[in-house]
């Protein structure tokens, strides 16, 4: 029997009744398979994906085919979490029209739930084309990795009250334009609380504090599986990399002083019928 499928009613409704919403990340089949099966809410198939998966030093490289390629097998991998595949950079700030299309393309061809892009107020436009066009939006404001170089870096955002303001009205205007959903990146926790009071949409945050209607993490960040760099809002339930590397030295080793694979792990064929051939 199939597990129920996470819908759009429910997350609002988890919402109303204060109920906390999970998100992670995930960027592959088996990935998304264990995500799906710990129960977590929503799956974002995350742009981060170009650095924890290709290896770039940013989000900017990745590719619209490269991001439908994964939202492809998270989708193979998942039942009951509700799906939003991340538009790349340079997929919807191009014209309205090519936000459509290429948001459809992850509508259509991976057959993601929704779709997330970065942006505020700047962006509403884009947001009411695309949900015109029967594709849910999540938005995302604060600290948004795409435009980073932008913003000086990846720093906090919001910090004084005329910055505050205008990611507060940001808020106002993607929920006006049909958002169902909105990310709140590294900004402080008093105005996300704020966004969060006022919208009737969900909040989720990442490095916003605990008063956002739910919370987010990059799945390789939480396993530590990415070594490069942690940010501050981030907290590593399990450091895999280790563990990993040692398994892999344990192979290494095996196979060089012939202990592996042993008589369990080959198929042995007895001695009489080796002399037959």
């Amino acid at each position: 029997m199939e597990n129920k499928k996470m819908t759009l009613a429910e997350l609002n409704q988890k919402k109303r009744a204060g109920e906390k919403i999970t998100m992670m990340t995930a960027y592959d089949y088996p990935t998304a398979r264990l995500v799906d099966e710990a129960g977590i809410d929503t799956i974002l198939v995350g742009d981060s994906l170009a650095m924890v998966m290709l290896g770039h030093s940013s989000t900017v490289p990745v590719t619209v085919e490269e991001m439908i390629h994964h939202c492809k097998a998270v989708m193979r991998g998942t039942q009951s979490a509700f799906v939003i595949g991340d538009m790349p950079f340079l997929s919807y700030q191009v014209s309205v029209e090519k936000a459509v299309e290429n948001a459809g393309r992850f509508f259509k061809e991976a057959l993601c739930d929704s779709v997330k892009l970065e942006g505020g107020s700047e962006m509403a436009d884009v947001v009411r084309a695309i949900v015109r066009a029967g594709i849910p939006v999540c938005g995302h404001i604060g600290l948004t990795p795409q435009t980073a170089t932008m913003l000086s870096g990846f720093k906090v955002q919001g910090k004084d009250a005329e910055s505050a303001r205008q990611l507060l009205q940001s808020a106002r205007d993607l929920e006006e334009a049909g958002a169902f959903m909105l990310v709140l990146e590294a900004i402080p926790d008093l105005l996300a609380a704020r966004i969060t009071e006022e919208l009737k949409i969900p909040t989720i945050g990442i490095g916003a504090g605990k008063d956002c209607d739910g919370q987010v993490l990059v799945y390789h960040d939480l396993v530590g599986l990415f070594e490069r760099f942690t940010p501050k809002f981030v907290k590593r339930y399990v450091n895999l990399s280790p563990m990993i590397r040692e398994a892999l030295l344990q192979y290494k080793t095996e196979v060089k002083n012939g202990t592996f694979p042993g008589p369990e792990h080959s198929f042995v064929m007895k001695p009489e019928e080796a002399k037959k051939i």
